[in-house]
């Protein structure tokens, strides 16, 4: 092997993972034992580990060792209503939420903008993760007017959703009226939730939900891992169910 050592172990590694040798779940052999198969360096072995991490096909523990990583490929659909569940399952796909903190917050200018409040005004902080067959996709911060929906925290972390809150207030159905979508690199802590490595972008979707009568009810942001998901937007929904966003999970 010449100084390309760590390309030819990246592109091996690769190989045995698109041929099914080593398959999602499977644990890499220790740095010491990749160094004596491919008889090269530590240097060049950790060079071509990062690399795979980076294109999300390995996932590095610390503490615990490499992983080939087991992340779905998910169509995410995008309409009028979008329903975080129903995207899944229709792919035969297990989700999965859990509530990670959650606080009653002044408005930041750009949550009381979208919600149509007066900046500072109170409103519930919700950070989420969505989990598809077990394996983190999405990281969804939403806002919500803590005056109107008093027991929205309380409620979620029960494991209620946020249809069945809205619907308790009044509200039997909601749009999304406004996305906005971009991509970027993950903070240090979204990388670590979305088990991805740091340098591997994310896809940022910024939404705002309006009620039947346009009202803004919901201010989200959330985080996608770029490389577990592939977005769809349509034009027209073919159902009429009342939705649960990305934040919402």
């Amino acid at each position: 092997m010449g100084r390309d050592n760590w390309k030819i172990i990246r592109d091996r590694i690769s190989a045995d993972i698109s041929a099914g040798q080593l398959e999602p779940g499977a644990q890499l052999p220790t740095e010491s034992q990749l160094c004596q198969t491919f008889q090269a360096g530590r240097h060049s072995v950790r060079r071509a580990v990062a690399a795979l991490a980076v294109e999300g096909k390995l996932r590095v523990e610390q503490g615990r060792g490499t992983f080939v990583q087991a992340a779905p490929l998910i169509s995410y659909h995008i309409g009028r209503r979008t329903r975080f569940r129903q995207n899944l399952l229709e792919q035969g796909i297990s989700p999965a939420g859990e509530q990670l903190a959650d606080a009653v917050v002044p408005a930041p200018a750009r949550v009381a903008a979208a919600l149509g409040l007066a900046e500072g005004s109170p409103v519930h902080r919700l950070l989420r993760r969505g989990l598809a067959d077990g394996v983190p996709i999405s990281i969804g911060l939403s806002y919500h007017c803590a005056l109107r929906f008093p027991d929205l925290a309380a409620k979620r972390m029960d494991g209620a959703s946020v249809t069945d809150i809205y619907r308790s207030h009044g509200i039997t159905d909601y749009f999304r009226k406004r996305t906005i979508v971009f991509a970027r690199r993950p903070d240090g802590e979204e990388a670590n939730l979305l088990m991805q490595h740091p340098d591997q972008p994310v896809m940022v979707l910024q939404k705002t939900d309006v009620d039947s009568a346009g009202q803004p009810i919901a201010y989200s942001e959330a985080v996608w891992a770029a490389d577990r998901v592939q977005f769809s937007f349509d034009s027209q929904d073919e159902g009429e169910a009342a939705p649960e966003s990305a934040a919402s999970v």
